[in-house]
């Protein structure tokens, strides 16, 4: 199975599915923290299809679970909802967005797409993430060295085959409405990738959600903030009963 998990298990385990070129490395501090939680790595086995990367996370899944994705790997779990209901416990969206392909899109992902080509995988990754990070992030030279090298070892391969599953990603709007486990929608208040208005809508359009926000961390919450990030996710797994849209603030805990 091509994914990490701590020693101790749990009830219902926690999976958690990456954004684009991350892995485990993206969630070091939930699996520390958190028993029974799993990444699903291998980079979706190289799938450039968002459909094809939920069977591959179905695939090495456990048959019932709590399943939280981060920016893309939100998308990517909207559709093991879509194909498998019976197998997700609770739902947790991070960092993310349900919209179509915005105008102007394409153009900018191919544009990272060809330095990447041209001038290698590690000049993409220098434009490509600081945008993603929050302010308090980007001074962090030892996150920001980790998160580097994570999005370097994914290669240019993997960066071509998930920005086409991006841009051919499926249309969720029928199916969000129809999402009636307890769900989470979390963000961090500086990302600018997926700002907080993004989640609203989010939150808005699914039956039972709690929107969340976490002060001072970027598109990369999880590894920006962990300690706010994991103690959201601890509330989430032990969340008695679907709730309606809450809104609540949560600055470092």
């Amino acid at each position: 199975m091509s994914a990490k998990s701590s020693e101790k298990g749990a009830t219902t385990p926690l999976v958690i599915l990456p954004g684009l070129i991350c892995d485990s490395r993206m969630f070091g501090e939930t699996l520390a923290a958190i028993p029974g939680s799993m990444v699903i790595d291998g980079f979706y086995g190289g799938a450039d299809r968002i459909e094809a990367m939920a069977d591959y996370a179905l695939a090495r899944m456990p048959e019932r679970c709590a399943l939280l994705g981060h920016s893309m790997g939100a998308r990517v779990a909207l559709e093991v909802i879509r194909k498998a209901p019976e197998r997700v416990e609770r739902l947790a969206l991070v960092d993310t967005g349900t919209h179509p392909v915005k105008p102007g899109e394409q153009d900018g992902r191919y544009r990272l797409r060809d330095l990447g080509r041209v001038q290698g995988m590690a000049a993409l990754v220098s434009q490509w993430l600081p945008p993603m990070m929050g302010f308090a992030g980007l001074r962090d030279e030892a996150l920001m060295d980790r998160l580097y090298a994570m999005a370097v070892s994914a290669g240019i391969s993997t960066f071509e085959a998930q920005i086409e599953a991006l841009l051919h990603r499926p249309v969720v709007d029928a199916l969000l409405p129809t999402i009636v486990c307890p769900t989470l929608v979390a963000v961090g208040r500086q990302d600018q990738w997926s700002p907080v208005a993004q989640h609203e809508a989010i939150a808005v359009a699914l039956p039972d959600a709690r929107l969340r926000v976490v002060e001072h961390a970027g598109h990369m919450m999880p590894s920006e903030s962990p300690q706010a990030f994991n103690q959201i996710v601890r509330e989430w797994l032990g969340q008695p009963a679907p709730i309606h849209v809450q809104y609540q603030v949560e600055g470092e805990v």
